[in-house]
């Protein structure tokens, strides 16, 4: 039996067109309305990935979550309300029996200089809203915050990361 290649070029195949993934991207705020970075989220097929570049941190951990209400305007970014989550119970913290927490991210560090890059995938979330989980697009926005200190993934309400230090609107009705 004899094999015969066969050559397929693009013309000949009809590929389906691969649509790009959903992205937002907000820029991240200090508590006097100062340019700190920048975050992007990106949905997948079972969850988001959110990569940020920020400055102005003290230097080590910082906690991360998303917040509830695309809201950062008071100083304090309070105004961004509680951390995303669809239960009425809400148990915060990676490390906590019954964790159902959808606002919660691993922790950033800022180097010496208060830098800090991370990118991390959560399950918890998606962009839109209506799906089986909580969307940072809903009615009311959403906000991604930076705390002061590290997340122990434990304490309630909020892992003991102290106060909010940073805030960029992730959508907004």
């Amino acid at each position: 039996m004899r094999l015969v290649p066969i050559i397929l070029t693009a013309a000949a195949v009809a590929l389906p067109a691969l649509a790009a993934p959903a992205s937002v991207t907000a820029d991240l705020k200090g508590p006097a309305g100062e340019d700190l970075g920048r975050a992007t989220i990106t949905e997948g097929a079972r969850g988001v990935v959110l990569r940020v570049d920020v400055k102005g941190l003290t230097p080590g951990w910082h906690g991360l979550h998303f917040h509830e209400k695309g809201d950062c305007s008071t100083a304090d970014f309070k105004s961004a309300g509680g951390h995303v989550h669809d239960a009425t119970d809400v148990v915060h913290g990676f490390l906590a029996a019954g964790h159902n927490d959808a606002g919660d991210l691993p922790n950033l560090h800022a180097g010496a200089d208060g830098t800090a890059m991370v990118e991390v995938f959560t399950p918890f979330v998606s962009l839109a809203a209506g799906g089986d989980k909580p969307g940072l697009l809903d009615a009311d926005g959403s906000a991604l915050v930076i705390h002061a200190r590290a997340d122990d993934y434990a304490s309630q309400p909020i892992g003991g990361a102290g106060d909010r230090v940073a805030c960029a609107v992730i959508g907004k009705p």
